[in-house]
């Protein structure tokens, strides 16, 4: 167990309890910290304190314990992995489509974490929460490419920060519905629920998150696609997916969003059809390492699938 103790400055009274013991506490974010605060694990001038909104006062003293790393209550599977990158810090894997990120209500087992609990043991960070462990960002179950994982928790506060502050490159490459016109451009619109499809994100007008998608056209593939590769500033769910189908331009194969319905050749329509998820495909990955912070950057090949509706698309040009 680690023991950080802190006593407020003059400058510092008045603040929120969570923000004092972030900023004092480096290798801690404000979410786990909430978390500690909740269980009980702080202590102020010998009181236990749980509000993480308490105001402090000067000169009081912060005591707040940091148990170890519990074992995770999820089950090691051993599940294939692809691992681009590894170190002590972390991993770089090429998630294939099909895989569950983390465990949820309807996929309560064979999930991406369930393999990473297996390949790391006990070093898998846990400060993404018991049924996260080291994830710092997701890719849709039906979206494949790159992904990195923190293997300690000081990695998944520094890359969760770079994330957060736009410092973390992630390029995607998509086939969509129709010619895109204007070629590049950036799709702003926030992001939420749709009101009208509870399993759908949707642009909206009040109440959504703030989110940007930079696009451009790297080719296109005959009268009814384009290939477009994305740049996500922003990690809403379902982002690119959402954007796209915005603008009238749904990533093939996606039927949550429009991408199963297309006016084509024959050859085209049966090529949708036989594609068993979304055309989207991570392809790169820029980020400095969260400890040495030399950059690194990764590529990932476009995998079959896609790559044979791309040659379909191309065939009738």
């Amino acid at each position: 167990m680690d023991v950080y103790e802190h006593v407020v400055a003059g400058d510092e009274a008045g603040r929120r309890l969570d923000r004092v013991l972030a900023d004092a506490i480096p290798g801690l974010s404000r979410t786990r910290i909430r978390t500690l605060l909740e269980a009980g694990w702080l202590r102020v001038e010998a009181r236990t304190v749980k509000e993480a909104s308490r105001r402090v006062n000067p000169g009081e003293r912060l005591v707040l314990r940091v148990p170890g790393p519990r074992p995770a209550a999820l089950e090691a599977e051993a599940i294939p992995l692809s691992v681009v990158f590894e170190d002590h810090h972390l991993l770089v894997i090429d998630k294939p489509a099909g895989l569950v990120v983390h465990p949820s209500a309807g996929h309560p087992g064979g999930t991406l974490v369930n393999a990473l609990i297996a390949h790391c043991g006990d070093s898998l960070s846990g400060i993404g929460g018991e049924t996260r462990p080291g994830i710092v960002h997701r890719l849709d179950k039906d979206t494949s490419g790159l992904m990195m994982v923190a293997k300690t928790d000081e990695a998944h506060v520094r890359l969760s920060a770079a994330l957060a502050a736009r410092r973390v490159s992630r390029r995607y490459l998509g086939v969509v519905r129709g010619r895109v016109d204007p070629p590049s451009g950036e799709i702003t619109g926030a992001i939420g629920r749709d009101p009208r499809h509870r399993k759908r994100m949707a642009v909206v007008a009040t109440g959504g998150k703030a989110a940007l998608t930079r696009y451009r056209t790297e080719e296109g593939l005959g009268p009814d696609a384009t290939l477009v590769s994305c740049s996500l500033a922003t990690g809403r769910t379902h982002q690119i997916r959402v954007h796209m189908a915005s603008i009238g331009h749904p990533v093939l194969g996606d039927a949550l969003y429009g991408g199963r319905r297309i006016h084509a050749a024959d050859s085209v329509r049966a090529a949708v059809a036989a594609l068993s998820r979304q055309a989207l495909h991570a392809a790169a990955l820029a980020f400095r390492h969260p400890a040495t912070n030399a950059p690194h950057e990764f590529h990932s090949r476009v995998p079959p699938d896609i790559r044979a509706l791309i040659e379909t698309l191309r065939g009738t040009a």
